[in-house]
């Protein structure tokens, strides 16, 4: 059965994150919640099989070859930090699941700094046990490594970089490290890493990622929405000083972001990430945006990561050339395309309790509104403040 091996079978960006959040956030608290978009059916004891995948996770501990790897990989992270990580241990006490016939209800809660590494590896396990415990059968692995060949022809002709995002909603962790071992084996310049920090020390290659919408969200929660783009990336650099400088533009709406990114901070981040709505029309607003600060948008690079494929990436590229810099994190179409439907679940961060605060509702307002997360009340009063109309 599906199970984590190690505990940098995650996303960069969550420990990037849990860097920030144990310097600046300490006593913060947060509560997330599994959001089943897909509506799928669950199988009787599934919940059980996955309380004991989550138990087990209790043994994982970072080796001191991982801890070298990762430390060498992050000369901006302090030396600190990665003892703090060698000493942590995942506690399953923070994860509560509670199946009601077919439907699937998972929710965290603790400190911030701790609960924030339980999304991803959780989704990927809820992911791996759903194919298994269904007993879907997907291609075989000559197949696979072939569909990744086949695009990987494709993408290099377009002259682009690419990494891979599919940690959260891969099929299993099989067709994970055959999808990165067919990239790392690609001859060209195209594939330059991938989110996943344990393939990436498996296959010598370059973690990537910076934060993500939790970061804004707990902002929110703790200094008003009005503040929590400008305070979140001011509180980004005050930590990583000019490093991992790509800023996360959608979680209050880009046409928000781009108010409240002013010129300091756009001079400052080396650019930002596309994760929902239209891309082209957010590249247009993008290069409006740094010529209006009077940035050349060729010194800039827009990171597209909202449900890729190769024709999305065409399209994206045809119109970006010669006016930005352009690069690409792919991930279900590369680590979910095994000929079986792809999962559609999320699982956000849902209330955060701030130091000194009450328990406070977060939300995400996407540039898709199928997208939002959170209490329909707390999304009406924050588009109110905002000045969000759609």
């Amino acid at each position: 059965m599906a199970k984590l091996t190690s505990i940098l079978d995650n996303d960069f960006y969550k420990f990037t994150m849990q860097y920030a959040v144990v310097k600046l956030f300490p006593k913060a608290r947060a509560r997330y919640a599994f959001i089943n978009r897909g509506k799928h059916k669950f199988p009787p004891g599934f919940d059980h099989k996955l309380k004991e995948a989550i138990a087990e996770m209790a043994g994982l501990k970072l080796s001191k070859q991982e801890k070298v790897f990762f430390a060498a990989k992050c000369p901006y992270i302090d030396p600190t930090y990665f003892d703090f990580l060698e000493g942590y241990r995942y506690d399953p006490e923070e994860v509560h699941i509670v199946q009601e016939g077919e439907d699937l209800t998972v929710r965290i809660e603790g400190y911030w700094y701790r609960t924030i590494l339980w999304e991803v590896p959780i989704m990927s396990l809820i992911c791996e046990l759903f194919y298994e415990f269904t007993e879907q059968e997907r291609i075989d692995d000559d197949a696979v490594r072939q569909i990744v060949q086949d695009k990987m022809v494709k993408y290099d002709k377009l002259n682009i970089t690419i990494a891979d995002f599919g940690t959260r909603r891969r099929h299993s962790y099989a067709v994970h490290d055959l999808v990165i071992e067919t990239l790392k084996a690609n001859l060209s310049k195209t594939f330059i890493g991938t989110s996943n920090v344990h393939f990436a020390m498996k296959y010598q290659t370059t973690p990537i990622g910076t934060h993500a919408h939790e970061w804004f969200m707990f902002h929110a929660a703790k200094y008003g929405y009005k503040m929590a783009n400008l305070l979140g990336l001011e509180h980004w650099s005050d930590v990583y000083r000019g490093d991992l400088g790509i800023a996360l533009s959608d979680t209050y709406t880009t046409a928000v972001f781009f108010k409240q990114f002013d010129k300091k901070l756009t001079k400052l981040f080396d650019g930002v990430r596309h994760d929902s709505g239209d891309p082209v029309e957010f590249a247009q607003l993008t290069i409006d945006h740094y010529k209006s600060k009077g940035i050349d948008p060729r010194s800039k690079e827009i990171i597209f990561s909202d449900g890729l494929d190769y024709d999305k990436v065409e399209t994206i590229v045809r119109f970006c050339e010669g006016k930005i810099g352009h690069s690409f994190g792919i991930g279900t179409d590369f680590t979910n395309d095994v000929g079986l439907p792809r999962m559609n679940i999320v699982l956000k961060m849902v209330e955060a309790k701030p130091e000194d605060s009450a328990w406070t509702p977060v939300i995400k307002l996407s540039d898709e509104p199928n997208k939002h997360t959170g209490e329909q009340d707390e999304i009406t009063i924050a588009k109110k403040i905002l000045n969000i109309n759609d």
